[in-house]
């Protein structure tokens, strides 16, 4: 079974994506501030990584920006979910290494899209719904 980890503060943002990913079939470990993710990082190696950016402590664009040089997870998806939805924002969120950039709220269609391009091998794409 594919791991998602999700860090996201805000609990109807959180339960909505924690919906999308269980289900299509993926585990899910929450954490809500980028200490807590690191905490969850040290005991788990999730297949993909839901982060919002307004987050308490270290903004998401630090936390991707450490993911993206930690040989542990450099290779892990980042996916950005916020409420900061300007051109702007997406291309700087990209910049700091995230994979994908969603804006909130997110809507499952959209999760199942990214689900498929970054995570899903090709031939197998059809199983995620």
């Amino acid at each position: 079974m594919n791991t998602a980890l999700v860090i996201e503060d805000c609990l109807v943002d959180r339960k909505e994506i924690e919906f999308s990913l269980h289900q299509n079939g993926f585990e899910v470990l929450i954490a809500q501030s980028g200490e807590e993710a690191n905490q969850k990082l040290q005991e788990y190696q999730p297949d993909i990584i839901f982060l919002d950016i307004l987050l308490p402590g270290r903004s998401g664009f630090e936390i991707c920006r450490q993911l993206k040089t930690d040989p542990r997870t450099t290779k892990i998806p980042v996916v950005f979910c916020s409420s900061k939805g300007t051109e702007l924002d997406k291309f700087w969120g990209l910049k700091q290494g995230a994979d994908a950039y969603l804006i909130k709220p997110v809507v499952p269609q959209e999760i199942v899209r990214i689900l498929k391009e970054v995570i899903v091998p090709q031939d197998s794409a059809q199983e995620v719904q």
